[in-house]
């Protein structure tokens, strides 16, 4: 029983601690004399590297996750309307138009559409008409009333979509500013090559095209970057493949490199 005992005294933690005394002594955990065994360089660092580790893993999650939701906003509000405003080839130059007629209706059945809407997503009970004739040649300043015009009566809007959220958009100032009283009796207006109907008052290829890739490229960017650094951290599939492939690199011949492979494979050398 003492044998036993004292055998276990040997192998508590308590005296496996360093100390400064001398090889066969012994002391007690409360004397001066006894030091606790303290962390080594490499074992901070790894302590650091797996709190980053997890902390920069949650970001990443975070930021992937923020990063679906952002393109899938972004689909209705920029990505769609970039492309249709693309498909309607406007003309690079703007042509010359005039206010033909101007309503102010009220009431959802009056306002099936209008000529400007403060927001995309909802419905208005107020709303102004707009609608324009066209002559399709250069606007230049200070040139003559056209007498002839190439369409009339065409539906006139602030944008390719016909809506926007203020402080870009403010439909009273529209309005004022093409059928007001103080309103110029012509002015330069962008229509369509692809669809007849569509004049509007507003369009920039370079703004397109910029929000559209903008809309497109940052979100996947995010994506696939964080989906890439938390695979590479956490998937053991991809960290023993890439880890594989280094290994054989640094052997010359074929045959080291397959045995390497078999050796990979064997069940039995996995580590739980």
């Amino acid at each position: 029983m003492s044998t036993m005992s004292r055998s276990r005294t040997s192998l508590s933690p308590a005296t496996s601690e360093r100390s400064t005394l001398p090889m066969g002594a012994s002391a007690e955990p409360e004397s001066p004399e006894f030091k606790p065994l303290e962390p080594t360089r490499e074992e901070l660092l790894t302590h650091f590297f797996e709190r980053f580790k997890f902390y920069t893993s949650l970001c990443l999650g975070t930021s992937a996750i923020l990063a679906v939701f952002a393109f899938l906003f972004l689909i209705p509000f920029v990505v769609e309307p970039a492309i249709q405003t693309i498909l309607a080839e406007f003309a690079p130059e703007a042509g010359i138009c005039a206010v033909s007629k101007h309503i102010y209706a009220e009431t959802l059945t009056n306002c099936t559409w209008a000529s400007c809407r403060e927001g995309c997503t909802s419905t208005h009970t107020k709303c102004h008409k707009i609608r324009v004739n066209l002559a399709r040649r250069p606007f230049e300043e200070n040139i003559p009333v056209p007498k002839e015009w190439d369409a009339t009566d065409l539906k006139f809007l602030i944008n390719p979509e016909g809506c926007g959220y203020p402080p870009r958009v403010n439909c009273s100032e529209f309005a004022s500013d093409y059928a007001g009283k103080k309103a110029p009796k012509i002015f330069p207006c962008y229509y369509s090559m692809t669809r007849p109907e569509l004049v509007v008052a507003r369009y920039s290829w370079d703004s397109t095209i910029r929000g559209l890739i903008l809309a497109l490229v940052l979100p996947t960017t995010v994506f696939i970057f964080s989906l890439s650094v938390l695979a590479y951290w956490h998937c053991h599939c991809c960290d023993r493949a890439c880890n594989r492939r280094v290994h054989a690199e640094s052997f010359a011949s074929k045959e080291d490199s397959k045995l390497l492979c078999e050796l990979d494979e064997d069940p039995s050398d996995d580590v739980f």
